[in-house]
């Protein structure tokens, strides 16, 4: 896996010594609000960080730097879970920013360079994105990185928890390698 540039944004494979900042992300109630609806502990960002580093070859974790400053990262893995058929030539986007790095065009300027590494270098067919129907700003976000609402649908998992707006569901965005040069040239 190699770094990713953009404008703003250098995107670093994810690394053993990057836990602290992911620590950082998943810690903060606001950004997990959607995802878990609590702030992450420090023992399950460990586990995670574990997952994150055992992406399959090509795929991963990046992590994104304005400068010095930590802004988030960026994933693109293949599908996973009960709500994502494993398909061949398809991947999973994913992002998560620190509330600071919020509304600022980070998330849409690192999609966009994980897509097109996506199609350029991994020679995808089809990348989607998957959140709460209730979650605007991610949804907004992945319209304005040139993907488009694919499907509603109901969770499979089970959570003895539910996040409040989880009874409205889930949406999934996608862009194809078709319709990508349409947004590039």
């Amino acid at each position: 896996m190699r770094t990713l540039r953009t404008p703003r944004l250098t995107l670093v494979p994810l690394a053993d010594e990057h836990l602290e900042l992911e620590y950082e992300l998943d810690s903060d109630p606001e950004v997990m609000r959607y995802l878990t609806g609590r702030a992450a502990t420090r023992a399950e960002v460990s586990r995670a960080h574990a997952r994150r580093m055992a992406t399959a070859p090509g795929f991963g974790f990046w992590l994104g730097f304005t400068g010095e400053d930590f802004v988030g990262w960026w994933l693109l893995r293949p599908p996973h879970g009960p709500d994502q058929p494993e398909v061949s030539g398809e991947a999973e986007l994913g992002y998560r920013l620190l509330r600071r790095q919020w509304r600022q065009g980070y998330a849409r300027e690192g999609s966009l360079e994980v897509i097109r590494y996506g199609f350029e270098v991994l020679g995808l067919d089809r990348i989607f994105a998957q959140t709460m129907a209730v979650n605007t700003p991610s949804r907004a976000t992945m319209a304005s990185a040139g993907l488009t609402f694919a499907r509603a649908f109901v969770s499979a998992a089970e959570y003895d928890d539910p996040i409040p707006g989880a009874e409205e569901g889930e949406v999934e965005y996608e862009i194809t390698r078709r319709r990508w040069p349409a947004l590039t040239g």
